[in-house]
């Protein structure tokens, strides 16, 4: 199979991008599945039910989220509902909405998309490691699903390497998010496993992680916050991670990242 996953949606600018992108990235690549994070959508803290469904209808198959997710409170009304939207698994189980869910694909494939968040230097959530273990014990690669992605919402680059390591070989892709620049560590580890620490935002690098530059360059001078953070509305660029599947195991084949827009230097996969 070949999936494609696009980094946070950040504000107007980076959901926009990612909106009239897909449509060709689907053709393009010949895509089977897409995973979008959205946690960033609305004004860059969190997302509506017009927007995820517009990212939807654009081609997404699914929306996973972060520590944001729950800022814009009208998400409240469908994230219980709507399997297509996704919130960290290691959240309280009381929380509303899921943290995973196996989705139809094409040629009768199943895929399990699975969102986690870390927890070093960010909020205090229950473990991610044994959170995606428990679900890991019900699904199978290769023999009750056909692909399981995993979404690992984190600030340290070390929890995302570790999870990553942790399941080689028993999922398809752990593709990192929350830091909002892409790494350029695209690899298939020993086991199999796809693995990226992050696979960037969609949004508009002529930022600081897609906000307008001047309100954070002078909290780190005063240590003072003197208005909101507002997503920065220049042209943006989408970047995301691109992995074909084998068939018969799940596991990774390839792995690619994906960067379209006029700040970094682009890469398409040829497919």
């Amino acid at each position: 199979m070949r999936v494609l996953f696009l980094g946070d949606l950040m504000g107007r600018a980076g959901r926009t991008a990612a909106i009239d992108a897909l449509p060709d990235l689907r053709e393009k690549l010949k895509l089977d599945f897409v995973v979008v994070n959205a946690e960033n959508a609305a004004s860059g803290f969190g997302t509506t039910s017009k927007i995820a469904g517009q990212v939807i209808q654009a081609g997404a198959d699914v929306l996973s989220g972060g520590n944001h997710t729950f800022d814009q409170k009208e998400i409240l009304s469908v994230i219980g509902s709507d399997t297509r939207i996704l919130r960290p698994i290691n959240y309280p189980p009381s929380t509303p909405g899921r943290g995973y869910c196996v989705y139809n694909a094409p040629r009768g494939k199943k895929i399990l998309v699975i969102n986690a968040m870390g927890r070093v230097f960010m909020n205090a959530l229950d473990c991610p490691f044994r959170a995606i273990d428990e679900v890991l014990k019900k699904y199978r690669l290769g023999a009750t699903v056909d692909a399981i992605l995993v979404d690992f919402h984190g600030e340290a680059t070390s929890e995302k390497m570790a999870m990553g390591h942790y399941l080689d070989g028993r999922v398809s892709l752990v593709v990192g998010t929350h830091s909002h620049v892409p790494t350029a560590d695209c690899q298939i580890l020993d086991g199999g496993t796809a693995y990226q620490t992050d696979a960037g935002m969609c949004g508009d690098y002529n930022s600081v992680i897609g906000m307008e530059k001047g309100e954070p360059i002078s909290r780190f001078l005063t240590r003072m916050n003197r208005e909101r953070f507002s997503p920065a509305g220049g042209p943006a660029t989408v970047c995301g991670t691109f992995v074909e599947t084998d068939d018969r195991t799940g596991l990774a084949t390839r792995v690619e990242p994906v960067r379209i827009g006029p700040r970094l230097m682009a890469h398409l996969p040829e497919v």
